[in-house]
């Protein structure tokens, strides 16, 4: 994984104030670690890209994933995708899932900050600079979070805080001048 945290981008890393947890290999056919992302992650497209993970830690009872613009001029960011409650048995989601209501047998979808229960795209305001893109995926220790499907992605924040036992990130970045 490449280091997201660079000068170049304004906002902060999100992660610094989380407890330090074990990785594990996280690929993906669309995104290259670190470089920009391609026009189909983009919001004018919003197709949520491959990702693939081995390796989890053991105990991960199942999955969760997020997407953070920690850049985003809001003070919190902005969430483009956050899913939870994946089956442990999945090692990946195809292009295009985050799209689809049906990412394994329980998995949930929350509300991205656009208001949409699915994946949003990339689309940093004009003119503010490039803005990463952070794809987690993390390996969980309970098969189900009980969160409400109405609930805001900081609320799965939360609970990852406390049932995480593995996180590994992705990331991109987009810049729209």
């Amino acid at each position: 994984m490449t280091n997201y945290n660079q000068s170049r981008f304004p906002g902060p890393d999100p992660y610094a104030p989380l407890k330090d947890l074990p990785t594990f290999t996280l690929t993906s056919t669309d995104i290259r670690d670190g470089e920009q992302l391609q026009e189909d992650q983009l919001a004018d497209k919003s197709i949520s890209p491959q990702l693939s993970w081995a390796d989890l830690p053991e105990g991960t009872k199942s999955l969760a994933v997020t997407c953070l613009d920690p850049d985003a001029p809001t003070g919190a960011g902005f969430w483009h995708w956050s899913a939870f409650n994946i089956p442990v048995d999945t090692t990946e989601l195809p292009s295009g899932a985050g799209s689809k209501a049906d990412l394994g047998v329980g998995a949930v979808s929350l509300r991205n900050d656009s208001g949409a229960p699915e994946y949003y795209g990339a689309a940093p305001p004009e003119g503010h600079g490039p803005h990463r893109y952070l794809y987690a995926v993390h390996a969980v220790d309970v098969e189900k979070l009980d969160i409400d499907e109405d609930s805001p992605a900081t609320v799965l924040g939360f609970n990852l805080y406390f049932h995480s036992i593995g996180r590994t990130i992705i990331w991109g970045w987009a810049e729209t001048e």
